[in-house]
């Protein structure tokens, strides 16, 4: 699965604000600069980057004949940019609009068919992208994280303390060079971004073989998380959105994201409840979520 639609993607560079983000393209085998056809924009959660099965959802978009493109926020992943592994939620807000107008200019997307994928903390920046860029024809937002506030109590009260000094240590002390950072998953109680009791389990078998995803972020996000509430923007939405909620979730709380979901006009919420936050990515269940993510487009945005 790691490789799939390897052979129809191509490397591709999005210059923005003096850096580049690294992604991939899968051309739509549909369409063309003399037809043009719809696009699926697709980016990852927490920490993560494409090679974490973006790859499975953009080829399996692909097949249904959207050219897809795959992208990594700047600082990010193959991309530019300092500090590394920065998580800077109004930047990669910036990230998102300059990817899909990037998208919007290829020559065989037609640019009033564009929809967007966001998964986890991507999850919450697509509801909050798509309140701003109304010309967006759809919307998928897989397990999003919707409250920081609700999301940070995840990590445990006593775990608090120790991830709050740290955030205040970077933003005082780090640098674009030496920031001060916080390991990405842990075990419960260690002070890590994300440590309930589901992450070790469900983290690594994202992880492709040979692979090492990023496991240490600039802690600075620790303090600007309890501010971050994407969800509230769901009511600004004006196209159909599809909001997949796991119902097991430990890092994106199912109750506090089904509460902003509903508030989106052209909403369709499924609830998965028998899904935590890292099931919905492999296997059976993450074939029983395409399946009407794939109907959820074919109603709204259909590439055929």
């Amino acid at each position: 699965m790691a490789n799939a639609g390897i052979e129809r993607r191509t490397n591709i560079r999005i210059p923005f604000m003096g850096e580049e983000m690294a992604g991939w393209l899968y051309p739509s085998p549909k369409y063309s600069a003399s037809n043009k056809g719809p696009a699926m924009l697709l980016a990852h959660g927490l920490g993560a980057t494409k090679e974490l099965k973006l790859d499975v959802f953009a080829d399996e978009y692909n097949q249904m004949g959207y050219t897809c493109v795959v992208f990594d926020y700047r600082c990010n992943g193959e991309s530019t940019g300092l500090p590394r592994a920065l998580i800077d939620f109004a930047e990669q807000q910036k990230d998102w609009h300059a990817a899909i107008e990037w998208t919007r200019n290829l020559e065989m997307v037609d640019p009033e068919r564009v929809g967007i994928f966001g998964t986890s903390f991507a999850g919450g920046h697509v509801i909050q992208v798509a309140a701003h860029d109304h010309r967006l024809k759809a919307v998928i937002s897989q397990c999003p994280f919707t409250d920081g506030l609700s999301s940070a109590f995840t990590t445990g009260v006593t775990t608090l303390p120790s991830l709050l000094a740290l955030g205040i240590r970077d933003t005082l002390f780090g640098t674009d060079k030496e920031p001060v950072t916080v390991r990405l998953v842990g075990s419960p109680g260690e002070a890590s971004l994300m440590n309930a009791p589901d992450v070790m389990e469900g983290f690594p078998p994202l992880i492709p073989e040979g692979f090492t995803p990023q496991e240490f972020v600039p802690a600075r996000i620790v303090v600007k998380m309890p501010t971050l509430r994407p969800g509230t923007y769901a009511s600004k939405i004006e196209c159909p959105i599809f909001f997949a909620v796991c119902g097991k979730d430990t890092v994106a709380p199912a109750q506090t994201t089904i509460s902003h979901a509903k508030k989106a006009p052209k909403g369709t919420i499924k609830v998965y409840e028998d899904m935590g936050h890292f099931d919905i990515y492999i296997g059976e269940k993450h074939e029983r979520a395409f399946k009407d993510y794939s109907e959820f487009l074919n109603t709204h945005m259909p590439a055929n």
